[in-house]
């Protein structure tokens, strides 16, 4: 009876996993490498992180299209004209395109900040 009552946990448990729908990403992945060389190429990593690594003077931006609700020319205009901590990036238009397809691209990939996970009961983070 045990036996059977695992093998039916582990196949429920399973389908849960793999029935598990991530959030899509419509970019091109042409587009997203040509981003990463953008951040690359600015050395955008110095100040900022994705999921908490990298430099601590800017925020995380793993989740910065959420944080302004999927809206780029937000995003954008903050690039173009900086703050007292950023510098103003003057991109081409192509560069801004890739830049911000790489960083919706990473909002995608999961949520940054660890201390608003949520430990399951089967021990899954969420």
């Amino acid at each position: 009876m045990v036996f059977y009552c695992l093998c039916a946990g582990f196949i429920l448990y399973t389908y849960k996993l793999w029935t598990h729908e991530e959030k899509p990403s419509f970019v091109s992945p042409q587009l997203i490498a040509d981003g990463k060389l953008v951040w690359q190429k600015h050395n955008c990593q110095s100040c900022h992180q994705f999921y908490g690594l990298g430099g601590y003077l800017g925020p995380d931006l793993t989740n910065e299209f959420e944080r302004w609700d999927n809206n780029a020319q937000v995003i954008e205009a903050f690039i173009r004209s900086g703050n007292n901590r950023m510098p103003s990036y003057n991109l081409t238009q192509d560069e801004m395109k890739a830049l911000l397809g790489f960083l919706e691209a990473m909002n995608t990939t999961g949520n940054a900040d660890p201390r608003h996970f949520a430990i399951r009961k089967d021990g899954m983070i969420e």
